[in-house]
């Protein structure tokens, strides 16, 4: 039993298991062009892995034989993927709700030429990166000119409709640049409204606020800087067991490009499969089975479970 399993075991004397599958979320590969400094799964150019058109072919199966709240669809930056645009337009042809997270940037490469086109025509949600409305601290993170890139994107969407219509929604991931929790959601999200307004001509659907987890990229940094324990302990030190009951892991499914299942993308980021005898592998992928599976743990769900709460929804409070 791990440290998280011993505080949860407080409230959840059996341990925290999955109550229903909602959402499948799946990751395209790792092939982005950034290179995010916070990056949980350590994204870049350089990386090749990227999912195989017939594992695409098994997840259409699979919602269109049982149909879910969501299919989330992350990478990397997925939209680089070379069969994306055929998986999406798949997936909703099916009827399946389908959302995609960008980094934004990518939307302007010359090789997805009226990518923000095809998204509005086959109605997908967005969900862009941009951990904060400040230049300095986009750049930062994500590399030089990033922010005014991120900001051209952003009104070529609005454009399109997205942040301005309700079936085209544009919502904002931010997280903050330094191992402390964020803000309360509702400031943070009143503060992007109008700064990227009144200074960008930018309008946007809701913030999705996330906590940065130990892992990847921001671990390393952690451990250069020597605040890896003292980031642990704040982590651990705000748990919130009110946030246990809207943890994602206990409502979604994460397949990886190769197929691999997982509880969330943050144990997919570490390698940690499902197990306790639940399906692993997306070709013996059974949601009866996998809906009351026992969720695999770690030190890093502190992460999750630290103040307001953390999602890939965003707060959890």
């Amino acid at each position: 039993m791990n440290d998280f399993d011993t505080m949860i075991s407080q409230c959840l004397p059996d341990g925290l298991y999955s109550e229903k599958i909602e959402t499948i979320q799946v990751n395209l590969g790792r092939y982005c062009n950034l290179s995010c400094r916070h990056c949980h799964l350590e994204c870049s150019p350089e990386r090749r892995e990227m999912m195989s058109r017939p594992d695409m072919q098994k997840i259409l199966k699979l919602v269109q034989e049982s149909s879910y709240r969501l299919v989330d669809v992350t990478g990397g930056a997925p939209e680089l993927h070379p069969h994306f645009r055929e998986f999406i337009a798949a997936l909703r042809d099916t009827g399946q709700s389908v959302q995609v997270r960008t980094n934004l940037i990518s939307l302007l490469e010359p090789s997805l030429a009226g990518m923000g086109a095809f998204l509005r025509d086959h109605a997908v949600a967005l969900v862009g990166s941009l951990p904060c409305y400040l230049e300095e601290n986009v750049d930062a993170q994500r590399g030089p000119g990033v922010h005014k890139k991120s900001m051209e994107a952003l009104r070529m969407l609005n454009r399109l409709g997205y942040g301005r219509h309700e079936d085209l929604p544009l919502s904002l991931i931010h997280n903050p640049g330094g191992p402390f929790l964020p803000a309360e959601q509702s400031e943070l999200e009143e503060a992007y409204r109008q700064e990227l307004r009144d200074g960008f001509d930018v309008f946007f659907t809701r913030l999705l606020v996330l906590t940065n987890m130990p892992i990847g990229r921001f671990k390393r940094s952690l451990e250069q800087s020597g605040e890896s324990a003292d980031y642990a302990s704040c982590l651990r030190d705000h748990f919130n067991p009110e946030n246990l009951a809207g943890l994602m892991c206990r409502h979604q499914v994460s397949i990886d490009w190769n197929g691999r299942l997982y509880d969330c993308d943050f144990n997919l980021a570490l390698g940690m499969p499902l197990n306790h005898s639940a399906p692993a592998q997306l070709a013996t992928y059974d949601r009866r089975l996998l809906e009351k599976r026992q969720i695999v743990t770690g030190a890093h769900c502190f992460g999750c479970t630290a103040g307001c709460g953390s999602s890939c929804a965003g707060s959890l409070q």
